[in-house]
């Protein structure tokens, strides 16, 4: 079974040991990584290819990456959305896409942009995000506007959350912590098409 996962790092350069963690413990066949702060594509991970998006302002902020283990066909998928999102498509058993999504949680996101992004996702997909999202629906003590919003695009396309009902915001400052969470990290914002 391959493993996915979804990590904010808030800066790729400056996590690159955390990230190397994570691939050597985990052997990922995809990462999708939120919040790069990268301003170009010229970065390398070794046995990875890196898809990315960066984030239109004047200083290195937000911006979403996948990296797709080398041993995997994988191509990039064009999105037309102004969303920090980027996709591909990998072969595994059949063709699948993969999502990395990033919604700051102060941006104003329409739920116009979020049913176009969708369309543009081929089944079976699965988006991996950080959505700043809150509902008790996956676990919080309470939602906000994100999380309704979030709860009704799930429901307006029928897809399928994945979740362990574990913390998703984990500090990579307690390594112990993180390494034993990070699977249920890895599943809490996931969205499955249905096949």
């Amino acid at each position: 079974m391959a493993t996915f996962i979804s990590w904010n790092c808030r800066g790729f350069m400056s996590k690159s040991s955390e990230l190397k963690d994570i691939i050597n413990k985990h052997h990922p066949a995809c990462i999708a990584v939120q919040e790069t702060y990268l301003k170009t594509d010229k970065h390398y991970i070794r046995n990875y290819k890196i898809f990315s998006k960066h984030h239109n302002r004047d200083r290195a902020s937000g911006g979403v990456a996948i990296l797709a283990a080398n041993y995997i066909s994988s191509m990039p998928l064009t999105l037309n959305t102004n969303l920090q999102a980027v996709a591909i498509h990998i072969q595994m058993h059949s063709l699948v896409t993969v999502c990395s999504l990033y919604l700051p949680p102060n941006d104003r996101v329409s739920r116009t942009d979020l049913n176009n992004l969708i369309s543009q996702l081929p089944s079976p997909f699965i988006i991996l995000s950080d959505l700043y999202g809150h509902s008790p629906f996956w676990g919080s003590t309470d939602a906000n506007s994100r999380g309704l919003q979030i709860e009704q695009l799930l429901a307006d396309h029928n897809l399928c959350l994945l979740n362990s009902d574990e913390k998703t915001n984990i500090s990579t400052y307690q390594p112990e912590s993180f390494t034993q969470s990070i699977s249920q990290f890895v599943l809490h914002f996931s969205c499955l098409s249905s096949v």
